[in-house]
Protein backbone atom coordinates (compact mmCIF):
# COMPACT_ATOMS: atom_id res chain seq x y z
CA UNK A 1 0.00 0.00 0.00
CA UNK A 2 1.17 3.28 -0.89
CA UNK A 3 2.26 5.98 1.83
CA UNK A 4 1.48 8.92 -0.04
CA UNK A 5 -1.72 10.40 -2.11
CA UNK A 6 -2.22 13.01 -4.70
CA UNK A 7 -5.15 15.53 -3.56
CA UNK A 8 -6.51 18.51 -5.32
CA UNK A 9 -6.88 21.24 -2.98
CA UNK A 10 -9.98 23.28 -2.74
CA UNK A 11 -9.30 26.30 -0.42
CA UNK A 12 -5.33 27.49 0.18
CA UNK A 13 -3.05 25.51 2.60
CA UNK A 14 -0.25 27.31 3.74
CA UNK A 15 2.84 25.73 3.02
CA UNK A 16 1.20 23.51 0.64
CA UNK A 17 -0.10 25.02 -1.95
CA UNK A 18 -3.50 27.10 -3.56
CA UNK A 19 -6.71 26.07 -4.56
CA UNK A 20 -6.30 24.20 -7.64
CA UNK A 21 -2.93 22.70 -6.99
CA UNK A 22 -2.84 18.91 -7.23
CA UNK A 23 -0.55 18.16 -4.37
CA UNK A 24 0.90 14.48 -2.88
CA UNK A 25 0.98 14.03 0.76
CA UNK A 26 0.97 11.56 3.03
CA UNK A 27 -2.10 9.25 3.80
CA UNK A 28 -2.09 10.05 7.46
CA UNK A 29 -1.45 14.22 7.16
CA UNK A 30 -4.49 13.43 4.61
CA UNK A 31 -6.42 11.29 6.53
CA UNK A 32 -5.79 13.66 9.58
CA UNK A 33 -6.01 16.81 8.52
CA UNK A 34 -6.65 17.53 4.51
CA UNK A 35 -10.07 15.71 4.38
CA UNK A 36 -11.80 16.17 7.78
CA UNK A 37 -11.28 20.27 7.31
CA UNK A 38 -12.40 19.79 3.52
CA UNK A 39 -9.00 21.26 2.08
CA UNK A 40 -8.90 18.72 -0.30
CA UNK A 41 -10.76 16.45 -2.30
CA UNK A 42 -10.12 13.46 -4.79
CA UNK A 43 -8.69 15.04 -8.24
CA UNK A 44 -10.97 14.75 -10.80
CA UNK A 45 -11.22 17.14 -13.99
CA UNK A 46 -14.72 18.34 -13.48
CA UNK A 47 -13.80 19.76 -9.91
CA UNK A 48 -10.18 21.40 -11.63
CA UNK A 49 -12.16 22.92 -14.03
CA UNK A 50 -15.04 24.11 -11.21
CA UNK A 51 -12.13 25.70 -9.31
CA UNK A 52 -10.50 27.41 -11.99
CA UNK A 53 -12.00 30.95 -11.39
CA UNK A 54 -11.32 30.44 -7.63
CA UNK A 55 -7.42 29.42 -8.13
CA UNK A 56 -6.93 32.72 -10.72
CA UNK A 57 -8.27 34.85 -7.21
CA UNK A 58 -5.56 32.73 -5.40
CA UNK A 59 -2.64 33.51 -7.79
CA UNK A 60 -3.55 37.36 -7.50
CA UNK A 61 -3.52 37.55 -3.77
CA UNK A 62 -0.32 35.33 -4.07
CA UNK A 63 1.14 38.39 -6.19
CA UNK A 64 0.28 41.03 -4.08
CA UNK A 65 1.35 39.36 -0.77
CA UNK A 66 4.74 38.75 -2.69
CA UNK A 67 4.83 42.46 -3.48
CA UNK A 68 4.12 43.61 0.38
CA UNK A 69 6.90 40.91 1.82
CA UNK A 70 9.56 42.68 -0.80
CA UNK A 71 8.88 46.25 0.81
CA UNK A 72 8.31 45.11 3.81
CA UNK A 73 12.04 43.35 3.60
CA UNK A 74 13.41 46.10 2.35
CA UNK A 75 12.13 48.57 5.08
CA UNK A 76 13.40 46.06 7.97
CA UNK A 77 17.18 45.93 6.57
CA UNK A 78 18.90 47.87 9.00
CA UNK A 79 16.03 48.04 11.63
CA UNK A 80 17.10 48.12 15.78
CA UNK A 81 14.30 47.25 18.02
CA UNK A 82 15.17 47.15 22.00
CA UNK A 83 13.84 44.70 24.40
CA UNK A 84 13.45 45.58 28.18
CA UNK A 85 13.70 42.25 30.30
CA UNK A 86 14.09 41.28 34.05
CA UNK A 87 17.79 39.76 34.48
CA UNK A 88 19.90 39.17 37.49
CA UNK A 89 23.40 41.04 38.61
CA UNK A 90 25.29 39.23 35.68
CA UNK A 91 22.90 40.35 33.18
CA UNK A 92 21.42 36.97 32.62
CA UNK A 93 17.84 36.93 31.92
CA UNK A 94 15.08 35.03 33.89
CA UNK A 95 13.28 33.77 30.65
CA UNK A 96 15.08 34.20 27.19
CA UNK A 97 13.95 36.03 24.27
CA UNK A 98 12.11 33.76 21.93
CA UNK A 99 10.40 34.67 18.14
CA UNK A 100 6.57 35.72 19.23
CA UNK A 101 8.65 38.49 21.68
CA UNK A 102 10.46 39.46 18.60
CA UNK A 103 7.22 39.38 15.89
CA UNK A 104 5.45 41.59 18.86
CA UNK A 105 8.08 44.18 19.04
CA UNK A 106 8.48 44.67 15.48
CA UNK A 107 4.80 44.27 15.15
CA UNK A 108 4.36 47.18 17.72
CA UNK A 109 6.77 49.02 14.99
CA UNK A 110 4.37 48.84 11.90
CA UNK A 111 5.94 45.42 10.64
CA UNK A 112 3.44 42.81 9.35
CA UNK A 113 6.09 40.16 10.46
CA UNK A 114 4.68 36.50 11.94
CA UNK A 115 6.79 34.59 14.69
CA UNK A 116 7.43 31.59 12.35
CA UNK A 117 9.37 34.33 10.08
CA UNK A 118 11.88 35.35 12.77
CA UNK A 119 15.00 33.00 13.14
CA UNK A 120 17.19 32.77 15.92
CA UNK A 121 20.46 31.27 15.40
CA UNK A 122 21.91 31.90 19.29
CA UNK A 123 19.98 31.25 22.32
CA UNK A 124 19.48 34.91 23.66
CA UNK A 125 19.37 35.30 27.81
CA UNK A 126 21.90 37.73 28.62
CA UNK A 127 21.72 41.06 28.09
CA UNK A 128 23.50 42.06 25.13
CA UNK A 129 22.60 43.10 21.12
CA UNK A 130 22.19 40.18 18.53
CA UNK A 131 21.60 39.84 14.98
CA UNK A 132 18.26 38.05 13.80
CA UNK A 133 16.92 37.39 10.72
CA UNK A 134 13.43 37.54 9.20
CA UNK A 135 12.64 35.26 6.46
CA UNK A 136 9.82 36.42 4.52
CA UNK A 137 10.00 34.13 1.72
CA UNK A 138 12.31 31.59 0.36
CA UNK A 139 14.61 34.45 -1.27
CA UNK A 140 13.68 37.47 1.24
CA UNK A 141 15.88 37.66 3.84
CA UNK A 142 16.29 40.87 6.25
CA UNK A 143 18.56 40.96 9.10
CA UNK A 144 17.71 43.20 12.18
CA UNK A 145 19.15 44.46 15.28
CA UNK A 146 17.69 43.07 18.49
CA UNK A 147 19.10 44.75 21.98
CA UNK A 148 18.28 43.50 24.98
CA UNK A 149 18.49 45.82 27.92
CA UNK A 150 17.83 45.07 31.81
CA UNK A 151 14.94 46.71 33.21
CA UNK A 152 17.42 48.08 36.12
CA UNK A 153 20.69 49.65 36.17
CA UNK A 154 23.56 47.38 36.16
CA UNK A 155 27.03 47.66 36.54
CA UNK A 156 28.93 44.91 34.79
CA UNK A 157 31.91 46.01 33.57
CA UNK A 158 32.90 47.19 37.19
CA UNK A 159 32.00 42.96 38.00
CA UNK A 160 34.11 41.87 34.86
CA UNK A 161 37.27 44.33 36.16
CA UNK A 162 37.01 43.33 39.76
CA UNK A 163 37.85 39.94 40.00
CA UNK A 164 41.10 40.06 37.57
CA UNK A 165 42.14 42.69 39.96
CA UNK A 166 41.38 41.42 42.80
CA UNK A 167 43.14 38.18 41.33
CA UNK A 168 46.48 40.45 41.36
CA UNK A 169 46.18 42.19 44.22
CA UNK A 170 46.17 38.45 45.97
CA UNK A 171 49.07 37.38 43.80
CA UNK A 172 51.42 40.25 44.39
CA UNK A 173 50.57 39.69 47.98
CA UNK A 174 51.69 36.12 48.67
CA UNK A 175 54.44 36.22 45.50
CA UNK A 176 56.91 38.16 47.90
CA UNK A 177 56.22 36.15 50.74
CA UNK A 178 56.53 32.84 49.37
CA UNK A 179 60.13 34.29 47.37
CA UNK A 180 60.72 35.45 50.64
CA UNK A 181 60.06 32.06 52.95
CA UNK A 182 62.36 30.26 49.66
CA UNK A 183 64.93 32.63 49.88
CA UNK A 184 65.24 32.41 53.87
CA UNK A 185 65.06 28.22 53.52
CA UNK A 186 68.35 28.40 51.21
CA UNK A 187 70.05 30.59 53.47
CA UNK A 188 69.66 28.53 56.16
CA UNK A 189 70.32 25.50 54.37
CA UNK A 190 73.35 27.10 52.98
CA UNK A 191 74.25 27.98 56.63
CA UNK A 192 73.95 24.58 57.34
CA UNK A 193 76.76 23.22 55.07
CA UNK A 194 80.37 24.72 56.36
CA UNK A 195 82.65 26.25 54.26
CA UNK A 196 85.00 24.79 51.59
CA UNK A 197 88.18 25.65 53.99
CA UNK A 198 86.54 24.70 56.78
CA UNK A 199 85.37 21.46 55.93
CA UNK A 200 85.11 18.79 58.86
CA UNK A 201 86.58 20.62 61.52
CA UNK A 202 85.73 17.73 64.24
CA UNK A 203 86.94 15.06 61.55
CA UNK A 204 90.21 16.38 61.35
CA UNK A 205 90.68 16.61 64.97
CA UNK A 206 89.63 12.77 64.86
CA UNK A 207 92.29 12.48 62.73
CA UNK A 208 94.67 14.12 64.48
CA UNK A 209 93.99 12.43 67.43
CA UNK A 210 94.16 8.80 65.91
CA UNK A 211 98.03 9.71 64.54
CA UNK A 212 98.67 10.84 67.56
CA UNK A 213 97.49 7.87 69.31
CA UNK A 214 99.31 5.48 66.71
CA UNK A 215 102.79 7.52 67.29
CA UNK A 216 102.56 7.07 70.90
CA UNK A 217 101.46 3.46 70.35
CA UNK A 218 104.22 2.78 68.20
CA UNK A 219 106.39 4.68 69.74
CA UNK A 220 106.20 2.80 73.20
CA UNK A 221 106.63 -0.12 71.52
CA UNK A 222 109.67 1.14 69.77
CA UNK A 223 111.06 2.13 73.53
CA UNK A 224 110.35 -0.70 74.94
CA UNK A 225 112.27 -2.94 72.15
CA UNK A 226 115.91 -0.72 72.90
CA UNK A 227 115.13 -1.14 76.60
CA UNK A 228 115.13 -4.51 77.01
CA UNK A 229 118.11 -4.85 74.06
CA UNK A 230 119.64 -2.46 76.23
CA UNK A 231 118.91 -4.92 79.77
CA UNK A 232 120.34 -7.80 77.74
CA UNK A 233 123.81 -6.15 77.01
CA UNK A 234 124.16 -4.74 80.50
CA UNK A 235 123.40 -8.98 81.60
CA UNK A 236 125.98 -9.67 78.98
CA UNK A 237 128.56 -7.00 80.49
CA UNK A 238 127.84 -8.27 84.02
CA UNK A 239 128.28 -11.94 82.95
CA UNK A 240 131.68 -11.24 81.24
CA UNK A 241 133.14 -9.20 84.12
CA UNK A 242 132.43 -11.74 86.73
CA UNK A 243 134.36 -14.48 84.16
CA UNK A 244 137.21 -12.39 84.20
Amino acid sequence: MPRTQKLLLVENVESLGIVGDIVSVRNGYARNFLLPRALATKPSDELIQQLQGKRAEAQKMLAEQRSQREGLSQKLQGVEIKLVRSCNDQGILYAAITQQDVANELNAGGYAVKPRDVRINQVMKRIDSYEVHIKLDSDLDASVKVHVQADRKLDLHRDDHAAPAAASEHAASEAPAADGESKGEKKSKKGDKPAKGDAAPEAKAEKAEKADKGENKFGGKAEKKDDAKHEKKADKGEKKSKKG
